[in-house]
């Protein structure tokens, strides 16, 4: 038997000697139809969201094998891209370890044409240090020589600017041997005579 919230409003009942309070009877047959009806609305409310919910949950496993087939593509063209890679890779490999190896010999070669160049180069750099410090010592001489020279002439101009008074030429006599010894020391020529 189907009651709805209406059936339990306008219910009716006979009426019996010391029957059920009238005004309690319809007060609870009211409020169990309210809540009933709510009931019943909730349970249609229910009943669309498991609708919806079912629509959505069709889409989602519409798309899961979408995905699932999507998946499987990308898979298997992952598996050929990777198997290509590799042995492209190993292709790469064998070709840059034959250059590297024919580089490495190249080079070889050029490092020891390099090495005989820097030993030919340190042989010249000795010579070359050999023949500077030659000519520092020579240059050294030379200046020492020089400075011996200049201070040789300032002692001549030394003896020969002092006066000469002794009459009996003492003096004189002194000086000239004086510079007749330094002349014969330094073996430098008699400024007189230039």
């Amino acid at each position: 038997m189907n009651v709805s919230p209406l059936d339990l409003r306008q219910a009716k009942f006979n009426t019996a000697l010391r029957g059920f309070d009238k005004i309690e009877v319809t007060s609870f047959l009211m409020a169990a139809a309210d809540d009933y009806e709510q009931a019943l609305r909730e349970t249609d409310r229910l009943r669309q969201e498991v609708t919806r919910v079912e629509a959505v949950l069709e889409e989602y496993r519409e798309s899961e094998k979408s995905l699932k087939t999507t998946l499987m593509a990308a898979q298997k063209l992952a598996d050929d891209i990777t198997s290509n890679a590799n042995e492209e890779a190993r292709r790469v490999m064998r070709d840059a370890q034959s250059r590297s190896d024919l580089l490495l010999e190249k080079t070889q070669a050029r490092v020891e044409d390099i090495q005989r160049e820097i030993d030919g180069l340190k042989l010249k750099r000795r010579d070359v240090e050999t023949s500077i410090e030659a000519t520092i010592q020579t240059l050294r001489n030379t200046l020492e020589f020089v400075r011996e020279q200049d201070a040789r002439d300032r002692e001549i101009r030394k003896l020969l600017a002092r006066p000469r008074v002794d009459p009996a030429g003492d003096a004189v006599r002194s000086a000239a041997g004086e510079m007749a010894s330094i002349l014969s020391l330094g073996k430098v020529a008699d400024p007189r005579r230039t």
